[in-house]
C-alpha cells in the first residue's frame, strides 16, 4: 500500500464553505475511481506567524490510500477526477505539492 499525501494551497483566501465543497469533491471524485482505498480529507490549522515563512502553507490536506504506484497511475487518468480539479482551478486557483509514501504509521 502507498499513500499520495497532497498539500493543497489557494492563492487567495477561500470562503469556509467552498473549502468544505472542494474537500467533499475531490473526496468523492478519488473515491469514483474504485481505486482508492480510503481518502481523508482536513483543514491546515494555522499558526500566528506562519505567513512569514517562504515556503507552501497549506490550506488542506488530502491523503488517499492505495494498492500500489499502478493504481495512483490510473486513479489520476479518471476523467472524473479532472472534472473535478479543472472545475476548482476555473474558480478559486491553487497550487498542489504532493509526495507518494509508505503509510507513516
Amino acid at each position: 500500500m502507498i499513500h499520495h499525501t497532497m498539500i493543497v494551497s489557494f492563492d487567495q483566501p477561500i470562503p469556509d464553505t467552498e473549502l468544505d465543497q472542494y474537500l467533499a469533491d475531490i473526496e468523492q471524485a478519488m473515491l469514483d475511481t474504485g481505486l482508492a482505498q480510503s481518502v481523508a480529507v482536513r483543514r491546515h490549522l494555522p499558526i500566528p506567524g506562519e505567513e512569514a515563512i517562504p515556503a507552501l502553507i497549506a490550506t488542506a490536506i488530502v491523503q488517499v490510500a492505495l494498492a500500489d504506484t499502478d493504481a495512483l497511475a490510473k486513479a489520476f487518468t479518471a476523467p472524473g477526477l479532472h472534472e473535478v480539479i479543472d472545475r476548482w482551478q476555473s474558480r478559486h486557483p491553487y497550487q498542489v505539492a504532493w509526495a507518494n509514501h509508505e503509510p507513516l504509521a
